[in-house]
C-alpha cells in the first residue's frame, strides 16, 4: 500500500484497507456516507487497551443510533484480534496494521520512551470522520478514562 497523504483535520481522511476480524478485509471507503470513529491502540489484551475497547463496546449501541461506525486498529495480527474480540465480546471490527502503514498515515507511529528506553510504537489516538469522509476531530496521546464519552459527544454533535 502506497502512502500518499497524511491525515489532517479538515482534509479528506486517507483511505486504507486492512485485514479485519472475521477473516475479511475492510477499507475506510466501505463506510462512505456514515460517520466513522477510528481508535488506534497499542496492544490487544493489555489493561488500558482492554479498558478502552470495552468502553467503546459499552457505548457501541449509542454510536450506532447516531450513524457512527467504530473501528479499532493496532499492530497486532488478525489472529490475536480474534482472541481479544471473543474474550471481551467486542462488536466492532478490529483491524490488523502489522506493518504500521496506516499508523504512519495517521501519524500515530512515533518515537516513545519507557524506563529510559526509546522505541517506535503506536501512540493511543482516536479520529472522527464525517459522512463525507472528512477528518473532523482527533484526540492524540490520550488518557482512557472518559475518552469514549468525549468521542460519542462529538459524534452526536456532528
Amino acid at each position: 500500500m502506497a502512502i500518499k497523504a497524511k491525515a489532517a483535520v479538515g482534509k479528506k481522511a486517507p483511505n486504507f484497507t486492512l485485514a479485519a476480524t472475521g477473516g475479511r478485509e475492510v477499507s475506510l471507503s466501505d463506510f462512505a456516507g456514515r460517520k466513522v470513529v477510528i481508535f488506534f491502540y497499542p496492544k490487544d489484551l493489555t489493561p488500558a487497551c482492554t479498558q478502552e475497547s470495552c468502553d467503546f463496546r459499552d457505548a457501541y449501541a449509542e454510536f450506532g443510533k447516531h450513524g457512527t461506525v467504530v473501528l479499532g486498529i493496532s499492530n497486532d495480527p488478525a489472529e490475536r484480534h480474534e482472541q481479544f474480540a471473543a474474550k471481551y465480546e467486542l462488536p466492532f471490527e478490529l483491524l490488523a496494521d502489522t506493518e504500521h502503514k496506516v499508523c504512519e498515515l495517521y501519524g500515530v507511529w512515533q518515537l516513545k520512551k519507557l524506563y529510559g528506553r526509546e522505541y517506535m510504537g503506536l501512540v493511543r489516538s482516536t479520529f472522527l470522520i464525517d459522512e463525507k469522509g472528512k477528518l473532523v476531530r482527533e484526540w492524540r496521546n490520550l488518557r482512557v478514562k472518559g475518552h469514549v464519552q468525549d468521542v460519542l459527544a462529538a459524534a452526536i454533535a456532528l
